[in-house]
C-alpha cells in the first residue's frame, strides 16, 4: 500500500514538508493507539536477530541512520515501526536553523535524494529533555559542530554535546563527514581527527559509570590511503567502530534533472561504493572493529551485501523514504533465512 498509494501522494509535495506531515501522522497514529496495533506488520521478533555489538545488545540488526529524527522527537514511535535502535542527530550545542531552503531534493529516475540540511536542529539540551521519555530504545546519538564554531574549537562543541548526552544515549558518533557544514570534512584529516577522538575518549574514561562506545561516521569519498588512516585512527584512539557511510559529493552516472543540486547525496547510487568502503574497512582490518553499513539500502539484498561485507549492524534512511517501514521487516525476516 506504501508504494501503490501512499508514495505517489507524498511525493506530489515538497520533500522537507512532507517529512514534517509523516512526524505528525506518526505521532497521531501512536496517540490513537493504530499504531500498537499496526506493530505485528512491521515488527519481527526472534531470538536469532539479536545482535550484541561493542557491549550492547541490539534486538535486531536494522536501524535507523541519523538525520532522520534530528530532534529526539519521535524515536519511541518509530521504534515501533521494527528497527533495532534509533540514532538521533545530528545534535550541535546551539539550536541552529539549518542552509536556507529550498535544502532537500527527490532524485526519483535514480531512487536518491541530496540534502544540504547543514545540520538544522534544536540543541542538545532539547533533545535531552525529550529522551528523558524513552519508552526503552537503544538510542545511538550523533554529534556535531555548530555551523559558526571554528575548525580549532570544535572539541569543545563535540564535548559539550557529549557530556549532556551522555546519560541519555547508549552510544555516540562523531560526525564529521557532513559535505554541508563548511570545512567540516577538514576534521577527518588524520591529526585532528585523532586529537578529537582521543579528547573525547579521555571524557569517557572519566566517567564513573561505564564507557559508553564512540564511533566515527566517514565519508565515502575518502580515498584508500585516507581509509588506511581511518583503521589507524581507531587502533589508536580504540573507539568502539566506525558508520560507514555518509552521504557522498560525487554524482557519477545519475539521470535526474536536478542531480547537480548541491548537498549531500544518499540513496541507490551510493550502495556500491559504501559496500567497497565497508569491505575495504574490514579486510584491512582484520575485522578489528565492528561497523554499521548505511548506503543505498533499498532492499534485503542490499542488506544482505553490506552484511556479507562485514557490517555488524545496518541502517535504513534514503532506503526507508522509497521503500516504506515494511523494508525493515522484510530485511529481518531474510536475515533469519539465512541463520543455521
Amino acid at each position: 500500500m506504501y508504494k501503490s498509494i501512499l508514495r505517489p501522494l507524498l511525493f506530489k509535495f515538497d520533500p522537507e514538508g512532507v517529512h514534517h506531515f509523516s512526524f505528525k501522522s506518526i505521532r497521531l497514529l501512536s496517540k490513537t493507539g493504530l499504531l500498537n496495533v499496526l506493530k505485528p506488520a512491521f515488527e519481527v521478533k526472534d531470538k536469532r536477530l539479536e545482535r550484541e555489538v561493542f557491549g550492547l545488545k541490539f534486538k535486531n540488526p536494522v536501524g535507523l541512520a541519523a538525520g532522520f529524527d534530528k530532534d529526539a522527537k519521535l524515536y519511541n514511535e518509530l521504534s515501533q515501526l521494527g528497527f533495532g535502535f534509533v540514532e538521533i542527530g545530528t545534535l550541535t550545542p546551539k539550536p541552529q536553523p539549518g542552509n536556507p531552503k529550498k535544502r532537500l531534493f527527490r532524485l526519483k529516475e535514480d531512487q536518491a535524494i541530496i540534502n544540504r540540511m547543514g545540520f538544522n536542529n534544536g540543541g542538545v539540551d532539547t533533545a535531552v529533555e525529550r529522551l528523558k521519555k524513552n519508552k526503552n530504545v537503544l538510542i545511538g546519538g550523533n554529534i556535531g559542530k555548530n555551523k559558526v564554531t571554528p575548525n580549532d574549537e570544535a572539541f569543545n562543541d563535540y564535548k559539550i554535546c557529549f557530556e549532556a548526552l551522555y546519560d541519555h544515549v547508549d552510544y555516540f558518533v562523531v560526525n564529521v563527514s557532513s559535505p554541508n557544514t563548511p570545512n567540516l570534512r577538514e576534521l577527518q584529516d588524520k591529526e585532528p581527527l585523532t586529537n578529537l577522538l582521543s579528547g573525547l575518549q579521555r571524557l569517557n574514561r572519566a566517567r564513573a559509570a561505564k564507557e559508553k562506545p564512540i564511533l566515527l561516521k566517514i565519508a565515502p569519498d575518502l580515498t584508500d590511503d585516507q581509509l588506511l588512516d581511518i583503521i589507524d585512527i581507531v587502533n589508536t584512539t580504540k573507539i568502539a567502530g566506525v558508520i560507514a557511510t555518509n552521504t557522498t559529493i560525487s554524482r557519477t552516472g545519475l539521470s535526474s534533472e536536478n542531480k547537480e543540486e548541491i548537498g549531500g547525496l544518499s540513496g541507490k547510487p551510493l550502495r556500491k561504493r559504501a559496500t567497497d568502503v565497508i569491505r575495504f574497512l574490514s579486510k584491512n582490518s582484520n575485522k578489528s572493529f565492528p561497523i554499521i553499513g548505511v548506503g543505498g539500502i533499498h532492499s534485503p539484498k542490499d542488506a544482505i551485501e553490506k552484511l556479507e561485507a562485514g557490517a555488524s549492524l545496518v541502517q535504513l534512511y534514503t532506503g526507508f523514504i522509497y521503500e516504506g517501514p515494511s523494508l525493515i521487516k522484510n530485511i529481518n525476516k531474510e536475515i533469519l533465512k539465512r541463520v543455521n
